[in-house]
């Protein structure tokens, strides 16, 4: 008999969903993680005394709790935890400003319409056909890659506005460059734009509390600190994991959230482990303010997506860091959020891990520390001075994010080629997570349970 009936390679979102789903119906379950803490890309760490979030900005795919149907509630359901109990708090208000355009969008759809009729006039038929055309399509049916691009200027036939939506769409979920899935799309559109954002009540902290308790209600086990140096192949089937120090522990059934080129690595898979490899990655900056100063920042906007190049171009850049373009985010700017003394701004920007990889060690912090003004100055010509105001600032790097989740050279995203069924080439071995596809928080988590329910409960 074997030590565990699953073993999960990592304590990210996806596989504490996938553990709640598999322990809530008796398999007896261990999760490995490598790290201290749950939540590998949307954890949190402490410095001074100040809890910082990594990853998460906001959630997507916010429903009402009398939403049968939405994402975020059949998660809930599939976790068995309640959803009318659930606190959230909705975005204020969104802003995509593209080369001196700009358009605004919010949990409530007809704004992003009205921004487009008042912005593009002569394209808001076409982008209420696109809506429809979207409405329709199955983005979970299997299909050849398809291209968005493509689709967008078909429907839009407008550069301008197509780059616009795209922007927001890429930077929350897009592991290829210049270009992205039609299907990957349709989720990321109806996520964003159509459903929106929230913050659960709290902290990161509170919502991974949360899941590791009824995970470990459930009988689940979770070890921290416990990477996984192999996982064991016998008779065409995988036996079970390889820790540090040489322990081993069996298992009827493997599912690796570390990425597909980590599991590539760990198993043995005869694959090209950089043909999986994402290339997209970023460095975020976090800066700690007086709130009455934050409060004059960002006109109530909740995350500014910002590009000044008159079009996009979705890439790993060519220096350690692209400031032309990213994302800022103001956490507190979400309705009803209570007040707070010191407030966070997060400055996201695409970062080259090959050339922050290759940095001497004495090198390193030296380029952080001029990346990370560069990165705060870039964010100024947006929302206002605020680098006299700060308190504490810390940044990361694709190495850090590499380094602490093992995603292969950091990719947030994952691999620009998905594993959508979660297959392996062996019948015990499953992938979840970006490299299946689901993207975001809550889509992460619904990977988790669908490997789960498809794979292992059956």
């Amino acid at each position: 008999m074997a030590d565990y009936q699953l073993i999960i390679i990592g304590g990210g979102l996806s596989g504490l969903a996938a553990g709640i789903r598999a322990a809530r119906f008796g398999q007896k379950t261990l999760i490995l993680e490598q790290h201290s803490l749950p939540g590998g890309l949307n954890s949190y760490y402490v410095r001074q005394g100040r809890l910082l979030e990594t990853g998460l900005h906001a959630m997507t795919n916010c429903a009402a709790p009398g939403d049968k149907h939405a994402p975020l509630n059949r998660l809930f359901r599939q976790l068995r935890l309640s959803r009318k109990h659930f606190a959230l708090h909705e975005q204020i208000a969104s802003e995509i400003r593209f080369a001196g355009q700009s358009l605004l969008f919010s949990n409530d759809p007809n704004l992003l319409e009205t921004s487009i009729a008042a912005a593009f006039p002569d394209c808001i038929d076409r982008f209420r056909r696109l809506k429809s055309a979207l409405a329709g399509y199955d983005p979970f049916a299997p299909a050849p890659w398809r291209s968005a691009r493509q689709f967008l200027s078909e429907q839009l036939q407008h550069s301008r506005l197509e780059d616009m939506l795209l922007l927001p769409l890429m930077v929350y979920g897009n592991a290829e460059e210049r270009d992205m899935d039609l299907g990957q799309f349709a989720i990321m559109f109806r996520a964003v734009f159509e459903e929106g954002f929230f913050r659960p009540a709290g902290v990161i902290r509170e919502f991974l509390d949360l899941l590791v308790n009824q995970y470990r209600e459930f009988g689940g086990e979770l070890r921290y600190r416990s990477p996984v140096e192999e996982i064991l192949v016998e008779d065409g089937r995988i036996a079970g994991v390889r820790l540090p120090g040489g322990e081993t522990l069996s298992a009827d059934v493997v599912l690796s959230t570390a990425g597909v080129p980590e599991t590539i690595r760990l198993s043995g898979w005869d694959a090209d482990q950089d043909a999986f490899t994402g290339r997209m990655s970023f460095m975020e900056t976090i800066s700690l303010l007086p709130q009455a100063h934050a409060a004059s920042l960002g006109r109530d906007r909740t995350i500014i997506f910002y590009h000044n190049n008159p079009r996009l171009d979705y890439r790993r850049p060519d220096d350690l860091l692209d400031t032309s373009w990213g994302v800022i985010c103001f956490p507190e700017h979400f309705a009803g959020m209570p007040p707070v003394e010191t407030a966070q701004i997060r400055v996201t920007n695409a970062a080259s891990y090959p050339l922050w990889k290759a940095l001497p060690a004495a090198a390193y912090g030296p380029a952080k520390a001029q990346w990370t003004q560069a990165a705060t100055v870039a964010s100024e010509e947006i929302i206002g001075n605020y680098r006299s105001s700060i308190v504490y600032q810390d940044s990361f790097t694709p190495v850090t994010i590499e380094r602490f989740t093992r995603k292969a050279e950091g990719a947030v995203y994952g691999s620009g080629k998905k594993i959508k069924d979660g297959r392996t080439p062996w019948p015990n071995l499953f992938v979840a997570g970006t490299d299946q596809g689901y993207l975001g928080i809550v889509g992460a988590m619904l990977s988790g349970i669908t490997v789960v329910n498809q794979h292992i409960l059956r």
